[in-house]
């Protein structure tokens, strides 16, 4: 549970921390074990470094690396600093990491040794180029990060953080469009860990083990590890989220609790390893980021044995939303393609095209308002007042919400087929192919349709050895959903692309339907 006694920032929480159970193991990584005491001196240097660097309050700090032990005390010496660190998703392509350096402003770019060479590529074409910090390495044109704070005192420096201070600064995906800076405050983090308790997934205790397997430039990964250093917990961090990598943490470390993409319980569960792995240690696996299928948690749900809790957010949102606790995850409930119910504390609404509250059972747009939505998208005020200029966070979610005010994502707003007058979300037609016995993956589209303006299109990966059988496919969604839901074509892949947190890019599936077009709907 969240120990929130004494925290009044981000930064206290390594503090407080510290101050505790400064002796106990706070993270875990490729045979390193570094302590609570170990992370807030850490934390100190780096924070003096910055302030002795020049690095004025609320200047934002790059970062670009896989998971490793070294992201949390960066994260809160930044913290102590009152800068804010701004970790860069390390799948993009160099012209991309450059364009969001120069977005940021960042003067000072923190690098780990996965992507040095990334890092490189992306700074050549800067006029101004950051400061370099290798992180544990040595590179020329690098400073190492050990010698770099070396001479900085190790006294932590007790800035007066504010409440409106942003913390963390995360690009979100930018699946359909350019990434945006969200900007996260100490305000929005203290409110998510004070909402913690209510879900049941997070709920963890000083002396557990959490896997820190989601990367630490996603909500996700940020919130699980900040939760767990606020627990007392310890984190096993995942430098790669490969799947038995991942079986074997969870047994070697006997891992209490995980928080996984759909995506990658689906790859978990087609490992090889995946039936002899000792799960026994686990607790809760908490799932949350992409939709999932019904027969995908049922199946998992078996295997690993512990409590299964879904989360609905977004990073607008702090990552908070709903939540499908573990009772309800029980089939007879109904509620399984729920998304649950909003969190205490939090306004969730639904509405529809003209703005108004949708009736129970009609879709619409989910609406959010709590202290744990952003404080606005970084240089972009126009884009900030239509997330939230009425203080309500447009989503683009389609849902709807059920006589018992559980909460029903249909898929995104934008993602929706309009084929012959009806709407079509294609998360809905997965859910319906993902039982097949020959997939292995697959993704809905819409493409072009002079008779319909667009017609449902399947594009499926699949099982080894399986048939391309595209007529059985189809006849498999329509025994389970209306005809004008099914799938018109079916198109075979090698691989589904998808980001890292398993959400797929349907631009890209779709670009090659739509091309020469000059509108991407009929």
């Amino acid at each position: 549970m969240v120990e929130l006694e004494g925290v009044a920032s981000v930064a206290d929480v390594v503090r407080v921390q510290a101050l505790r159970r400064g002796g106990e193991t706070a993270l875990v990584f490729e045979g390193r074990a570094i302590t609570f005491a170990e992370v807030d001196a850490m934390a100190s240097r780096i924070a003096n470094a910055l302030i002795a660097s020049g690095v004025r309050t609320q200047e934002r700090i790059a970062y670009l690396s896989k998971n490793a032990d070294h992201f949390l005390p960066c994260l809160l010496g930044a913290c102590k600093a009152r800068a804010t660190l701004t970790p860069f998703n390390f799948r993009l392509a160099a012209p991309e990491i450059a364009r969001l350096l120069e977005d940021s402003g960042a003067r000072m770019f923190m690098v780990g040794p996965d992507v040095a060479d990334l890092a490189d590529h992306a700074i050549a074409s800067l006029a101004s180029k950051p400061r370099m910090i290798a992180l544990d390495f040595d590179r020329g044109g690098y400073e190492r990060s050990n010698a770099w704070i070396e001479t900085a005192a190790t006294s932590d420096p007790r800035l007066e953080a504010d409440p409106q201070d942003d913390v963390i600064q995360v690009y979100t995906s930018g699946t359909t469009g350019g990434p945006k800076g969200v900007r996260l405050t100490n305000r929005n983090y203290l409110t998510t860990f004070k909402l913690t308790t209510a879900s049941g997934g997070l709920n963890y205790k000083s002396g557990d083990t959490v896997l820190a397997a989601m990367p630490f430039f996603h909500v996700a990964g940020v919130n699980i590890a900040l939760i767990a250093m606020a627990s007392g917990a310890r984190s096993a961090i995942l430098r790669d989220a490969a799947p038995q990598l991942i079986l074997d943490t969870i047994s070697q470390a006997r891992v209490n609790h995980a928080f996984l993409a759909p995506a990658l319980i689906q790859m978990l569960m087609q490992a090889p390893g995946i039936g002899g792995a000792d799960l026994s240690s686990m607790r809760t696996l908490t799932y949350g980021a992409s939709p999932i299928s019904e027969d995908l948690l049922k199946r998992a749900s078996a295997r690993f044995g512990c409590e299964f809790v879904q989360l609905y957010g977004m990073t607008e949102t702090c990552g908070a939303g709903t939540f499908l606790s573990y009772a309800d995850h029980d089939p007879a409930k109904g509620k399984l393609r729920s998304c649950g119910v909003p969190w205490p504390g939090l306004e969730l609404k639904i509405v529809g095209e003209d703005g108004t509250e949708a009736a129970r059972g009609a879709v619409g747009e989910v609406l959010i308002r709590s202290p744990v939505v952003m404080k606005g998208y970084w240089n972009k005020p126009e884009a900030t007042a239509a997330a939230i200029g009425d203080g309500w966070m447009r989503t683009g979610d389609a849902a709807y919400m059920d006589g018992d005010g559980y909460v029903f994502i249909h898929d995104r707003m934008k993602d929706m087929i309009r084929t012959g007058g009806e709407s079509v979300y294609p998360a809905d037609v997965e859910n319906a192919l993902f039982g097949h016995p020959s997939i292995a993956d697959a993704a809905v589209i819409g493409v072009p349709d002079d008779t319909w303006g667009e017609a449902v299109k399947a594009i499926v990966v699949l099982k080894p050895g399986a048939p391309p059988d595209a007529a059985d496919i189809i006849a498999w969604a329509r025994a389970r959903i209306a005809h004008f839901e099914a799938p018109k074509s079916v198109d075979f892949v090698d691989a589904i692309p998808r980001n890292i947190t398993g959400k797929v890019l349907r631009r890209e599936l779709r670009e090659p339907y739509w091309k020469g077009r000059d509108r991407r709907v009929n």
